[in-house]
């Protein structure tokens, strides 16, 4: 049964870090509705969900998922590109140090785990505004000798990789185009609706794909591929520049 980590959306949520969006106001009981849903969703799916300590003074902490990667053989711990953020690390190595051998990601390099994107055996690894090839290359040292091929991928005008690219159950990637090219990626991949780019972070459990609420065509598309698709509303996290993805970290097997 997978365990997924999560964390609690603090009231700071309203003085999280911001890249590419305009800060507009974030309703803070909406989004923390909003979150319980997708614990709950989690949950009816097969999850055990084990919140982590709440830190209330970390505004992103919510967004647990750039704290670490997760791997059958080790959890590698990173080093947040916002310095905001790196207080947020030493509970979730706590939580899985338990759980699995831990690698650290030490200065100078800085890895967000939204910026890594798995597939199979193949890594991708966003170089962007949170992540630098320093990062990428440690990461690449802490898995290397398991068999994992790790691949760098320039992000654009976007924050994470994963906000233009997340993996799907058969090991094909749902990409938005007008963010990421296919041509970076060796898997089969289907790109989102016209206008739907927030289709393009879905979260994988086992054979059941979430997917966001505000791209209805781009799940309807989802569905005609033969996946089994649970829709979530996330539209308050999505003013942080957070995703499905962003809100758990998920240990299989």
């Amino acid at each position: 049964m997978p365990i997924a980590l999560t964390r609690a959306v603090p009231h700071s949520i309203v003085h999280c870090e911001l890249t590419h969006l305009k800060r507009e106001p974030i309703d803070w009981p909406r989004a923390k509705e909003q979150h319980a849903d997708y614990e709950a969703t989690l949950r009816a799916i097969g999850c055990t969900v084990q919140r982590l300590p709440d830190l209330p003074e970390h505004p992103d902490s919510v967004f647990v998922e750039d704290t670490a990667i997760v791997f059958d053989e080790c959890a590698v711990v990173t080093r947040p590109g916002a310095a905001s953020r790196r207080g947020e690390t030493e509970s979730v190595a706590a939580a899985l140090g338990a759980l699995r051998p831990l690698r650290l990601i030490v200065e100078p390099g800085t890895l967000d785990g939204g910026d890594v994107l798995c597939v199979g055996r193949r890594v991708y690894v966003g170089i962007s505004t949170r992540t630098n090839d320093a990062g990428a290359r440690q990461l690449a040292d802490s898995i290397g000798g398991f068999g994992y091929e790790t691949i760098p991928i320039a992000v654009g005008d976007y924050l994470h990789l994963k906000s233009a690219a997340t993996a799907l159950p058969d090991g094909r990637v749902i990409h938005d185009p007008e963010m990421i090219d296919a041509s970076h990626f060796r898997e089969d991949c289907i790109a989102v609706h016209a206008g739907e780019a927030a289709g393009a972070n879905v979260l994988t459990i086992e054979q059941t794909v979430l997917a966001p609420l505000s791209a209805p065509r781009t799940r309807w598309r989802l569905e005609g591929e033969g996946y089994t698709v649970v829709p979530v509303d996330a539209s308050e996290l999505a003013k942080a520049e957070g995703a499905l993805t962003c809100c758990s970290l998920i240990l299989r097997g």
